[in-house]
């Protein structure tokens, strides 16, 4: 009887820390709001990122207040001027493109709102810190993955991501890095999207196909672009081996390498991105010093691994 008295107590005890942690937990962000400005939902990268964001933020009590700009800058600058109306507490901030990024910043901070950038950042105008993946040495070592697989013999082409942004220049450099050691290859086609999408790799791996029916590797900056290069590849018919390869580890670019349908991408720790941004936010309004750079690494992934990113996404 005293033995079942004590186990009892002590699972009481040990519900009541649960409870307090649970409490502590969601009193970091109780009553308070995080806007989430996204730079295109259509990219599944970026609904991964919220995801997390709003699942995350809503365990520690916060209110998120998630728009999309739909890759438009100027959608972006007055939803954020709207967020700002509704007196949110904190912004996580995704821009949508090189061109007016700057602004959204400075109006927060002129109504004295934390920023939190993830995955790229603004041009004169900096978040509080910048989350982001660590593109230049992960698209370094896929670009050296690339030379090995063709023998370091080829002819490239790059669909980049929105120009100037801070990964299209991270990713073009890192990948060109990782191909200065295979001197026989050559870039001979290159293009800029504008949102990322599989539609405008798809378009533009069908006019350098036909333009140069001799390429052999495409690099698109994002599995979206990759996955419709992908497709193009098919629909060519060509008669040697296509390289195609991508970057983000989306769940659809990790099921294509898992098929066949591309070659590698780099997967990043796209949920973990986004809980560190809710984090960010919560230090930040408690007054406690953050990094102002937050780099985290990509993994090359191919049909090696591939299979243990399906079953857990970081």
């Amino acid at each position: 009887m005293f033995q079942s008295s004590k186990k009892i107590a002590l699972l009481a005890v040990a519900g009541a820390a649960l409870l307090s942690a649970s409490g502590g937990a969601l009193a970091q962000g109780q009553g308070k709001k995080i806007g989430l400005a996204v730079a295109n939902l259509q990219a599944e990268f970026f609904n991964m990122i919220k995801q997390s964001v709003e699942a995350y933020g809503k365990e520690k009590g916060y209110t998120v207040i998630t728009v999309d700009a739909k890759g438009d800058a100027t959608t972006q600058v007055n939803q954020i001027q709207d967020l700002i109306a509704q007196k949110i507490d904190a912004l996580i901030y995704i821009p949508a493109g090189a061109t007016a990024a700057a602004v959204p910043v400075k109006a927060a901070r002129a109504a004295h709102i934390p920023v939190v950038n993830v995955d790229r950042n603004a041009d004169g105008a900096p978040g509080d810190t910048f989350i982001r993946g660590e593109s230049i040495k992960a698209t370094t070592e896929l670009g050296e993955w690339i030379c090995k697989q063709t023998g370091g013999k080829g002819e490239i082409a790059i669909i980049h991501g929105q120009k100037g942004t801070s990964p299209e220049v991270d990713r073009y450099k890192g990948f060109m890095a990782g191909l200065s050691k295979c001197p026989a290859m050559k870039v001979v086609a290159q293009q800029w999207s504008e949102r990322w999408a599989a539609d405008e790799g798809n378009k533009f791996a069908q006019d350098m196909l036909q333009r140069d029916p001799q390429i052999s590797v495409i690099f698109g900056q994002a599995d979206g672009l990759a996955l419709g290069a992908s497709q193009a590849v098919k629909l060519a018919k060509p008669d040697h081996k296509v390289w195609v390869v991508g970057y983000d580890g989306d769940v659809g670019g990790l099921k294509a390498v898992q098929s066949g349908g591309l070659d590698a991408t780099v997967t990043q720790p796209t949920f973990t991105m986004g809980r560190l941004a809710v984090d960010a936010v919560t230090d930040l309004l408690a007054g406690k010093k953050v990094p102002f750079d937050q780099p985290k690494d990509g993994v090359l992934t191919t049909k090696e691994n591939v299979e243990g990113f399906l079953k857990q996404h970081p």
